[in-house]
């Protein structure tokens, strides 16, 4: 059965890109821990990053950095977090987010009321910023 995230990368959920290629995707975070937090997910389904072949842990990290760079520019927190945990979703994923201090990668701070239009809005100033790197 097909993991939640490979139902988003395939089109059967929503959900609001960053950047794709052939490899991995990275989208938004439906319940962000803060504005602009993003996952770079594989394609592959893959459990644990741990099997993860080292060509592509590497490729993700790659993109987590072309990532945080627009957003340390939109949101100037004092850091981009990066942060590789694997429990909510059995498919790897890095998150990827603009943090102040360690409290901000606390799952318990999650936004559960961010909106689509919320979320389409921080899509739209990443790909932007993306776009002018």
């Amino acid at each position: 059965m097909a993991t939640l995230f490979t139902r988003i990368i395939q089109g059967e959920l929503p959900g609001h890109f960053i950047y794709r290629d052939d490899r991995c995707v990275d989208f938004l975070s439906i319940h962000p821990l803060q504005p602009g937090h993003t996952l770079v997910v594989p394609v592959q389904e893959v459990d644990h990053w741990l099997d993860l072949e080292p060509a592509l842990m590497h490729h993700l990290t790659d993109v987590a950095r072309t990532i945080g760079r627009p957003q340390q520019r939109l949101f100037q927190p004092e850091k981009i977090g990066l942060m590789l945990a694997g429990l909510e979703v059995p498919h790897v994923h890095l998150h990827v987010v603009p943090i102040n201090g360690a409290h901000d990668l606390d799952f318990s701070r999650q936004d559960l009321a961010a909106t689509s239009q919320q979320l389409a809005e921080v899509a739209r100033l990443l790909q932007q910023a993306l776009d002018e790197v």
